[in-house]
């Protein structure tokens, strides 16, 4: 067994995968942008899959739900420009057609394509020449998981793609992804998609526990702007063609295969945040010394997801007293006296007051365009690591409306 090693290929490093993309116009008035993705599996796959927790779901996201209960799928079949969210029965049925046409495409049944849509809420799918570009897919397939990864993009600046290999009982083993999301950037399991493949023989719960634990360390760590996106999908699938003895959890084997796979979510989690709209700036937020790991978290995210902090921020302004602010309603337990908070280890309060740093010091870090911050309650062994960013006038124009 060895620690995994970074490769080239995305989706389709793993044997047997292959991604294709084609330009439909699912959005008017975009020609030159390939819009719907198609990834495939040239045996049969284990699915599975986390989705939004917000009570406000797309279409896509209950189909996929569904699907992924059989535990079974080969195809991902993903479009963006249109969320088909708050779209009624209209929108259910259009997110069926897409896996129906997909199957009719590549010769499956309904049930073994997994469905994503990004982009407006609200307009319903133009279905119908979507199915025609669907039908015209299979004979794009290839290693293509660049166009897949772009085809998915919404507001993103760049393709976000990673692949890694690691070593187990001998075989060689691959998980590749791709993703999107720049904006409604909160996920809970926004509009975040990331979609999983990997060569490795796992059982279906198996692979459903360690998805689940590996977005809980990567997707679940990420805000841009705290908003929770209705089609927040996350789809992972395995074909076995490595021909590794099967994963099981609880071995060494696994954990390498979940190290290897957090690996994979972890990257394109960070490539999500500084791909966030307008963002200037990359913030590792630690919070350490809270109760529990739940009070650390809801520390994090108050002081993540603060306007008054996150303007700070932009401005390189180490403006902590709104960080105590942030702490102090969060809802975690806290001893104002106990805490501690540095930028890149260099102290800014001590004990709950001014550590006494210059003050140019401390905007010294904070004008980096990446840096870390610690903020210390004090009061126990829980922590929370998160991802996040600035809040900036771009994001604001870029916000205010077609």
């Amino acid at each position: 067994m060895t620690e995994a090693l970074t490769i080239k290929g995305g989706v389709t490093a793993p044997k047997g995968f292959l991604a294709g993309s084609i330009y439909c116009g699912v959005k008017e008035g975009n020609a030159s942008k390939e819009d719907i993705a198609l990834i495939f599996s040239e045996s049969p796959a284990v699915a599975a899959g986390t989705f939004t927790t917000n009570q406000v779901k797309a279409a896509p996201v209950l189909v996929s739900a569904a699907h992924v209960r059989a535990g079974r799928a080969r195809a991902i079949i993903a479009n963006s420009g249109n969320a088909n969210a708050c779209t009624g029965r209209k929108g259910m049925d259009a997110a069926r057609r897409m896996c129906g046409a997909t199957a009719k495409a590549l010769g499956l049944s309904m049930r073994e394509v997994l469905v994503c849509s990004t982009g407006r809420i609200g307009v319903q799918l133009p279905i119908a020449k979507m199915e025609g570009a669907i039908a015209d897919l299979p004979a794009r397939l290839g290693k293509h998981s660049a166009k897949a990864a772009k085809a998915i993009m919404t507001s993103d600046s760049f393709p976000k793609e990673t692949a890694v290999e690691c070593e187990i009982g001998g075989k060689a083993v691959r998980i590749g992804g791709i993703a999107k999301g720049a904006g409604m950037i909160d996920p809970n399991m926004a509009t975040m998609l990331s979609f999983i493949t990997t060569d490795a023989v796992i059982g279906k719960g198996d692979l459903q526990k360690a998805l689940r634990a590996s977005v809980g360390q990567s997707f679940n760590r990420i805000t841009v702007d705290g908003d929770m996106s209705t089609n927040d999908t996350v789809l992972a699938l395995a074909n076995g063609q490595a021909g590794n003895t099967r994963l099981i959890r609880g071995t060494a084997e696994f954990a390498v295969f979940q190290a290897a796979l957090d690996r994979v979510t972890a990257g394109l989690a960070r490539m999500i945040v500084k791909d966030g709209e307008g963002v200037s700036r990359f913030i590792d937020l630690h919070v350490t010394g809270a109760r529990t790991e739940r009070e650390a978290r809801l520390a994090a995210r108050a002081v993540a997801n603060s306007t008054l902090v996150k303007c700070a921020w932009y401005g390189g302004d180490p403006n902590w007293g709104r960080i105590m602010d942030a702490v102090g309603y969060s809802g975690a337990r806290i001893r104002q006296e106990r805490i501690g908070i540095a930028y890149n280890g260099v102290p800014a309060v001590e004990g709950g007051m001014p550590s006494g740093t210059p003050a140019s010091r401390l905007q010294a870090v904070a004008r980096k365009k990446e840096f870390t911050i610690t903020v210390d309650l004090g009061v126990g062994s829980g922590s929370f690591l998160i991802w996040t960013t600035d809040l900036t006038s771009k994001y604001v124009e870029f916000n205010m409306g077609e």
